[in-house]
Parts: structure tokens; sequence; C-alpha cells
């Protein structure tokens, strides 16, 4: 069996905002963006702003994808990520893993120092500026 396990992040609006912030970090693209607006669900009680928010959007790099959509008030709630936390192994090398943990620390709160743990490698946690919990390891 082939498989592929992609993280999805929501979002209380800023979910543009997000994905961009992580094509810059990851030294990715965002390569889809689709709005509210145009979709079908743009006559369902969105506010005017809200048709501009993010219905789905993606961000690609080194073959890996993030995916994440904005939740319209009423569609459900985003409360925080507890319980899940997205994990980026960069096989680039150390110097490579650290410039993107500091890259997605910027404006969050770093949990655990990037040093090298008792398993080896490098290891470092994070909540970045959206809320997001992050672990960057490398070898």
């Amino acid at each position: 069996m082939a498989m592929q396990i992609d993280c999805y992040l929501s979002f209380h609006g800023n979910c543009e905002e997000a994905l961009n912030f992580y094509a810059q970090c990851l030294g990715g693209k965002v390569t889809t963006l689709m709005r509210f607006e145009g979709s079908p669900m743009d006559g369902k009680e969105l506010s005017p702003e809200w048709k501009k928010k993010v219905m789905h959007g993606t961000v690609e790099a080194e073959g890996a994808q993030i995916m994440g959509s904005d939740v319209p008030p009423g569609m459900g709630s985003v409360s925080g990520y507890n319980g899940i936390t997205v994990s980026l192994w960069v096989k680039g090398g150390v110097d490579q893993a650290r410039k993107a943990f500091d890259a997605l620390a910027a404006g969050g709160q770093v949990k655990m120092p990037f040093a090298p743990p008792f398993w080896g490698g490098h290891f470092g946690m994070l909540t970045d500026k959206f809320g997001v919990p992050w672990m960057v390891s490398c070898e």
C-alpha cells in the first residue's frame, strides 16, 4: 500500500498570511489559493470580507505540502492545535534545518531550542506566530 499523509491547518481568517509565511520559511511557494468567492459557499451567508478568505490553499516545498483554509463563522471552530504538532524533517543538514526553525519561530515561541538531543541529530520545538506547534528535526 502506497500512502502519503499531509497536514491540513484551519485558521481564523489569516490563512493566506500563514501560507505565505510557511512558503517563505520553507523555501517553497503557494501553489493553490481558492477563495470562498465564486465557490458554492459564496451564497451561504458569508459576509463580504469572508468571500475573500481562503477556502483552500496549498504550499509546496521540496516535494512536501501544507494545506489550509479559513473557517467561516458558524462553520465550525478553531480553538488551537491541542493534540497535534507539525513535524518537519529537513534532509539538507543542520544549517538548513536551523534556518527553517529560526524562520518558523519568528514572532512565535520556542518551546525547546534547536540543539542536539540525546538520540542524535538536531531537534527543536516551537509554536509559530499563528499558534501552530512544530517539531523540526534533522540528522
